[in-house]
């Protein structure tokens, strides 16, 4: 299995490399759509094993009806600069990102009293349809956003910049792991994922912060701007394990042990995801409100 993983791994980082900076926007845009109907699929598991394909046509027509109203190629004003990150972005992509970041905090309330709080949502479809929506929707358009920040001046600076928020997350994953197998006692949310570790979270947390100060310091920000960045990371990386945690509680509600199999040794697409659907968004939401 642990060859399986890292074949597949060695074959996906660069495909995923390749589409961020190679690819032009829109390509890219197609590609993120990719992942988000994949995903979409997936979530349809979690609500009803034979209507998935229903599901992902019915949150693929979403999207649609969404590009229509916020054009992929018009996502930033012209006052977007550098200095200020997330401050030329349309109104109504914050506004879509916050709802996604208001959606976080509710996940976390079902999260933390899970498994009462499933008896809430286990048999209404409807509502674990909106969980999807409020994840995947808001997911779909921050990736958009990080790419596309000052694209017209430096075609590869947004392509940076979704990686960094990226890395912070892929940096919390391996020092979670270690930290976890070498120091965790305490369950972080047992009912959730008995495997997670308050340890572990803390040493992802670590992991994480160090890249973040790296960055920061290595860039010709103002102590502000800089600081706006860190606190964004930090923030980031704890909403990344609480999407991690919210997809294992519907996968585990469901009975499923992988969200699918389409990445050997991996599981499914959300089994890959399920941290950066919570932390692109939620990065963007606090660089604008602290910027």
């Amino acid at each position: 299995m642990l060859k399986l993983r890292i074949i597949t791994a060695l074959c996906l980082v660069p495909l995923v490399l390749a589409a961020m900076f190679l690819l032009p926007f829109t390509y890219f845009a197609l590609f993120a759509g990719g992942v988000y109907l994949l995903a979409a699929r997936e979530w349809g598991r979690f609500i009803d094993a034979e209507k998935a394909s229903v599901f992902m046509v019915s949150l693929a027509l979403v999207l649609i009806g969404l590009m229509g109203f916020l054009p992929i190629n018009h996502l930033w004003t012209d006052s977007a600069s550098q200095a200020t990150l997330a401050a030329g972005l349309h109104e109504p992509v914050m506004w879509l990102l916050g709802l996604g970041a208001v959606w976080w905090l509710v996940a976390l309330g079902m999260v933390i009293r899970f498994p009462r709080s499933a008896a809430l949502w286990r048999e209404q479809p409807g509502v674990k349809a909106l969980c999807a929506l409020f994840t995947l929707v808001p997911f779909y358009w921050a990736l958009l956003a990080l790419r596309s920040y000052q694209y017209e001046q430096d075609a590869h600076y947004g392509a940076w910049l979704l990686l960094f928020v990226m890395s912070l997350v892929w940096a919390a994953d391996t020092g979670a792991y270690f930290a976890g197998k070498a120091f965790g006692k305490r369950k972080l949310c047992p009912n959730v994922s008995p495997g997670k570790t308050i340890e572990g979270m803390l040493g992802g947390l670590a992991a994480s912060t160090v890249l973040a100060l790296v960055v920061t310091q290595s860039l010709s920000l103002s102590s502000h701007h800089s600081m706006v960045l860190l606190v964004a990371s930090v923030v980031a990386v704890f909403a990344s394990v609480l999407g991690d945690l919210t997809e294992s509680m519907f996968k585990r509600d469901a009975g499923l042990k992988d969200s699918g199999s389409i990445l050997p040794g991996h599981g499914g697409i959300m089994d890959r995801i399920d941290s950066l659907t919570a932390a692109l968004p939620v990065f963007v939401v606090v660089v604008w409100l602290l910027g």
